[in-house]
């Protein structure tokens, strides 16, 4: 069945959006800075880029005993949702380079974090950032029938257990990348014709794909292998790895939309939604944790959703300094702006949530 095609309202008397969009751009120019990466996020980069790499350097030259491997593991795990949310994330929306071809191979490092840029662009890109929170529509919200994010997602028996076992079950987010997900997501999107800018030929990215996960396999698991560790210490590895990295990534990506705070609209019959682009991601969207240096380092901007979903092709390392622009436009205009002070309270409330999509629907 086609999906629904979906129209967002084009009448914002109060021209919130414009008003806004001026007001940042004119912080750009008066300070006379460019809206991509400067060296702070190339500092970032080189941080992250040694939390992943540095690790596996030490554990295949090194005899660590058993803990260490494990805390390298760990670490590593760190680094790959680092990179991820830190130099993939803003090069894949062409915002860590004005060079486009920094930005094409800071953003090809999905490939070696068990993705598929292709797949990335057109879930997050296309998807996630035009139709944030529909169901149907966003994937981002869409666990299958094990966990339910949406109050319009169908109700199972399962779901009043998920606030005990769905925190559990994130970590295997990026173990799914790299054995199933992007397969399924190559197929769908290519018969779908969906694409991040130029439509791909459909040889040269199952080709691309393929390439990707034997350059990712070979990092990950046949170099071990080939130094003399054994599959099932590859495997435990392996798990900690990425366990760890789809942890942090999960939790960082339900605290901006699975909450009590974000609102889950979906269209008319005729697909028509009620509010402007703009103005549906101020309802759809919450920060957390902005005064945290060490959260907004390494989340890489993320804790700060309301900024990145208004203004995605700018550097996360301007979010901060376009924040009070954003909020005071939000409130002069009326609309919400969702912030949760800390991390911990940001947790504490998406848990709650998970608690209520898992109850039956007329009890809730």
């Amino acid at each position: 069945m086609a999906k629904q095609t979906i129209t967002f309202s084009r009448t914002d008397s109060a021209k919130f959006f414009k008003t806004l969009n001026k007001r940042v751009n004119n912080y750009f120019k008066e300070n006379k800075i460019k809206k991509t990466g400067n060296w702070k996020l190339y500092i970032k980069a080189l941080v992250m880029f040694t939390l992943l790499l540095g690790p596996l350097a030490l554990i295949l030259t090194v005899d660590l005993p058993a803990w260490l491997q494990i805390i390298s593991m760990m670490i590593i795990g760190v680094g790959m949702a680092g990179v991820g949310m830190n130099v993939m994330h803003d090069a894949n929306h062409g915002s860590f380079s004005s060079k486009k071809w920094v930005n094409r191979l800071m953003g090809s490092s999905i490939h070696i974090l068990a993705g598929n840029d292709y797949n990335w662009k057109v879930q997050h890109n296309v998807l996630h950032h035009t139709y944030t929170n529909i169901q149907g529509h966003d994937e981002d919200i869409d666990a299958g029938r094990i966990i339910r994010f949406s109050k319009h997602s169908k109700w199972l028996k399962i779901h009043q257990y998920q606030k005990y076992y769905a925190f559990l079950l994130y970590g295997l987010l990026t173990v799914n990348w790299a054995i199933t997900t992007d397969f399924k997501q190559t197929y769908i999107y290519l018969k779908r014709k969906l694409s991040y800018g130029e439509f791909p030929k459909p040889a040269t990215q199952w080709t691309k794909l393929i390439i990707g996960k034997i350059l990712y396999y070979s990092i990950w698991v046949v170099l071990p292998l080939s130094m003399g560790y054994a599959w099932w210490q590859v495997l435990i590895g392996f798990l900690i790895m990425h366990y760890t990295a789809g942890i942090i990534l999960s939790v960082v990506f339900q605290l901006a939309h699975v909450m009590p705070n974000t609102d889950m609209p979906i269209p008319d019959e005729a697909g028509n939604m009620k509010n402007t682009w703009a103005i549906h991601q101020l309802f759809t969207t919450s920060n957390f944790s902005p005064k945290n240096w060490l959260v907004e380092f390494y989340t890489g901007g993320l804790n700060r959703q309301v900024e990145h979903h208004l203004f995605a092709h700018i550097s996360h390392v301007h979010y901060k300094n376009i924040a009070k622009i954003v909020k005071d436009t939000a409130h002069e205009f009326s609309l919400p702006y969702n912030e949760y002070n800390t991390m911990w309270k940001a947790i504490g409330e998406h848990y709650q949530q998970l608690k209520v999509l898992g109850m039956k629907p007329n009890m809730a």
